[in-house]
């Protein structure tokens, strides 16, 4: 078995875009549009942000992706295990690499948005055991009963 291996790659690259394409589609059937703040690909190739890809040899089993949205904060996107590679710690060290990117960029905070349905409480519990917190909307986010925002400091 090949051994797991987590790169900044392009949203684009096929493997990591079709992973991508499936969270968009997944996040897509279970929130309004309003409520809905996922990036697609073509969004993710922005030079402000920086994507990782969780592989298996060929095989593209995670994703996660930081945007920097202020001089020293920044958000945590995309952030995505295939379902066959759920229950692994996957999210964790992509969430752990793309905290030390944002420490390597001099980011001092980091922040995201993310549901309130049942389907996202791992999430949030992942987050939650990384020092996230409930925070008020930041960015351009508004107050909106399915979401719940966190933030942390670095």
């Amino acid at each position: 078995m090949d051994a797991l291996s987590i790169t900044v790659e392009r949203a684009d690259t096929p493997a990591v875009a079709t992973l991508l394409t499936r969270h968009h589609a997944l996040m897509r059937a279970g929130s309004p549009e309003e409520s809905c703040h996922v990036m697609d690909v073509s969004e993710l190739v922005a030079a402000d942000v920086t994507l990782l890809a969780a592989r298996q040899g060929d095989q593209v089993l995670g994703v996660g992706a930081l945007k920097v949205i202020g001089a020293d904060h920044g958000e945590l996107k995309s952030m995505h295990t295939a379902q066959e590679a759920r229950g692994k710690g996957l999210a964790r060290a992509i969430l752990n690499a793309l905290q030390d990117i944002a420490r390597e960029k001099g980011l001092s905070r980091l922040s995201l948005e993310t549901g309130t349905a049942d389907m996202f409480a791992p999430a949030r519990a992942l987050y939650q055991a990384e020092g996230f917190q409930v925070c008020p909307p930041f960015g351009d986010y508004v107050v909106d009963p399915l979401s719940v925002f966190m933030t942390r400091t670095l």
